[in-house]
């Protein structure tokens, strides 16, 4: 019986996916986490095989709660699980030390056969991901985007900042000051040499590597 738990901070995402895999005869869900740290706390206590993780999350996100996760925890494997397939975390999280990366539209049976794929040691990527991190690893090749200089935690607010998100909304999501918001932007936007959220929507949308919506 392999233990499975889901992070995702939208009650009906998780309750919906829980139910479906309560269905399966060789899973059994041990939890549900609404964040990053939640997780982390969950996946100590419950050391389930597997941990469906969703990549956008208030406080330390997927990213920061898979890298947490693989130190603590090592055994625990970790899938991303995201609404978006073509921004820059499949790559980020792979290299956090997820074991695998789909979206949140992939079918019932592709879900579960990830899910026992990446159980017993092996890897899975979602067949459209993986061809757009291909694709992304190309370009790379070609020369690095001006985007690939932020952090983990500055391309979470640009990916925001993009979607339109106020400071104060942002900061609530993440459980962050609305100064500290301000000063990452600050960072940020020295950095790219942008002086305005319009520059940075442009910049995103000419590297193909954030989008409108980008933040469940």
């Amino acid at each position: 019986m392999l233990k499975v738990l889901i992070v995702d901070d939208h009650e009906i995402v998780s309750t919906g996916i829980s139910r479906m895999l309560q269905d399966v005869s060789n899973l059994q869900v041990v939890g549900c986490a609404a964040s990053g740290e939640e997780a982390i706390s969950l996946t100590k206590e419950q050391q389930p095989d597997i941990v469906l993780m969703d990549v956008h999350m208030p406080g330390i996100g997927g990213l920061g709660a898979t890298k947490e996760i693989k130190r603590l925890v090592p055994k625990t494997k970790v899938i991303a699980l995201s609404a978006l397939d073509d921004n820059p975390y499949p790559t980020k999280l792979i290299e956090a030390g997820a074991s695998g990366y789909i979206t949140k539209g992939i079918a019932l049976d592709e879900m579960i056969g990830a899910i026992e794929k990446v159980a017993k040691g092996g890897k899975y990527i979602s067949s459209d991901v993986a061809q757009k991190m291909a694709l992304s690893q190309m370009s790379k090749e070609e020369g690095e985007t001006p985007l690939d200089i932020l952090s983990d935690r500055e391309l979470q607010i640009a990916q925001m900042i993009v979607d339109c998100r106020k400071v104060q909304d942002i900061a609530e999501k993440l459980n962050l000051s609305a100064k500290t918001v301000n000063t990452y932007s600050y960072r940020m936007f020295e950095k790219l040499s942008i002086g305005s959220d319009v520059e940075l929507a442009r910049l995103a949308m000419r590297h193909n590597l954030l989008g409108v919506g980008a933040v469940d």
